[in-house]
């Protein structure tokens, strides 16, 4: 039997084992429409009986050894590279990935859970001051049971990131994936933790629809959230978390900005520009969606970058060898060519693509924008590449800056020039010579403003910020005087 053999999962969700659903979802391939499986719904009231689950387990899990979790988490790296083509495959098909992007996000998924292994033996406090005559301590307890909510770009690297450390600091979980990915953000993440020797009752996973993204909030037992996603579905989770006394931590959307300085070299800009764009497809909260190029540069830059665009193959990435595969879904495809077809309509210049192709859509380069045209105010989600000059430094700060987003910033050309910069940017991530999209197990990923509340996930500091609570604890060697 495979990890993913669908005799375990089909129709089915996981709480305290694998229970047979009520209700039911076709998992689609959104290159051709072809069923590859149907995956199990969770209602409200199948939260409700995990969450109570959950919590009775989390008690046990907290008081395990930490050896004996970083054990789990390591176990779950090594089933990664294992089974890494397995998950590959269904991260193509199901995700729309094309191989090279499933290979990278298999990879980050491994790197996650070995840098996980470590939190259960990081420090967990600090030894304080006291002005008595005692010990005092301020020390992380694991914060009880967290609920995770994951999109379907990124499907599995963007719900482990969360549920990993999470179970690392002693927590238990409910993951509620996606429907559109509900296996390589769901069901991988469950059969990996199954097979690694995770206790019973401490991962849940319940797909379904925002009845169920409701309940995972609401329920008592849920001190956390975490949620990656849309910045609309983000402020409702948050202010229905503030309402309940609830931590709600919230990666959301973005439109980020590439500065390509003056005296850059245009080639290799025009290449960090494309791959910032036209990664997934422009499906990803961090793709390059405004480039800010130096009047100086702009013509030859736009240039290059449709030449690249124009020699991007979009297409079915699990039968042919693409660059761009399918939109995830017809709705979302009809959205980002109505962004372009809206912004040409309003005066813009299309330099590339501008097509639908079958379930994709072709690379695209727009010039000639002001910046109240939808595809310069708007986070695209779609592999579209808005172009605007700028003269100097100043402006391209406040170019940038006039976003309600600020999640990441990639800056190209003179190093100087680019800290002085990137000294005035309001943003989660800059990358200097670098593009917009990076992320790393060790690195705090978040953003500001209309992007998050910030750096919530990535590296011993904010996982364990994220996941635990603070306990004040004092010890004296004797019961205190007391003058009642």
């Amino acid at each position: 039997m495979t990890l993913l053999d669908s005799d375990v999962w089909s129709k089915k969700f996981l709480s305290d084992g694998w229970q047979d659903a009520t209700r039911e979802q076709q998992v689609t391939e959104p290159a051709t429409g072809a069923r590859l499986g149907t995956v199990g719904l969770a209602t409200p009231e199948d939260v409700g009986c995990a969450a109570a689950r959950a919590a009775e387990a989390q008690r046990a899990w907290a008081a395990t050894p930490p050896q004996r979790r970083a054990a789990v988490l390591r176990r779950a790296g090594e089933l990664f590279t294992e089974h890494a083509a397995e998950i590959e495959d269904w991260l193509v098909r199901e995700a729309g990935s094309v191989r090279a992007k499933a290979g990278f996000e298999v990879g980050l998924a491994r790197g996650e859970c070995f840098e996980c292994a470590a939190l259960p033996t990081h420090p967990q406090g600090h030894v304080l001051t006291s002005e008595d005559a005692r010990w005092s301590f301020a020390r992380r307890r694991p914060a009880g049971v967290v609920s995770v909510i994951a999109p379907f770009n990124f499907p599995l690297i963007l719900g482990l990131r969360s549920v990993a450390p999470a179970l690392a600091l002693g927590n238990a979980v409910l993951l509620k994936p996606d429907p559109r990915t509900a296996v390589s953000g769901g069901v991988v993440i469950a059969r990996v933790f199954e097979e690694a020797g995770l206790p019973a009752g401490l991962l849940h996973l319940l797909p379904g629809d925002g009845s169920v993204g409701q309940a995972v909030v609401e329920v008592p037992e849920v001190r956390v959230v975490s949620f990656t996603g849309s910045t609309a579905v983000g402020r409702a989770i948050g202010e229905r978390a503030g309402r309940l006394l609830k931590r709600a931590h919230l990666e959301l959307g973005g439109n980020n900005a590439l500065v390509v300085l003056p005296g850059a070299d245009v080639r290799r800009a025009a290449a960090a520009g494309a791959f910032g764009s036209y990664l997934h497809q422009g499906q990803i909260c961090m793709t390059t969606g405004r480039h800010l190029v130096h009047e100086s540069l702009l013509d030859e830059y736009t240039a290059v970058l449709a030449e690249k665009a124009r020699a991007l193959p979009v297409g079915d990435p699990a039968r042919e060898d693409v660059a761009l595969g399918p939109i995830i879904d017809r709705g979302q495809l009809e959205r980002v060519h109505g962004i372009v077809t809206d912004s040409v309509a309003a005066g813009a210049t299309l330099a590339a693509g501008g097509e639908i192709v079958g379930a994709g859509y072709r690379a695209t380069v727009l010039t000639g924008l002001t910046a109240d045209m939808p595809a310069w105010r708007e986070e695209i989600f779609g592999p579209v590449a808005p172009v605007m000059g700028f003269s100097t430094v100043e402006e391209a700060a406040d170019l940038v800056n006039d976003c309600e987003y600020g999640l990441s910033v990639g800056i190209l050309g003179d190093v100087g020039t680019a800290m002085k910069l990137a000294d005035r940017i309001d943003s989660g991530k800059i990358h200097i010579n670098e593009q917009t999209v990076a992320d790393e197990p060790n690195a705090p990923f978040g953003g500001v403003k209309a992007s998050g509340t910030g750096s919530r996930f990535g590296g011993a500091a904010a996982n364990v910020e994220a996941f635990t609570e603070t306990q004040w604890l004092t010890v004296r060697p004797e019961i205190a005087d007391y003058p009642f």
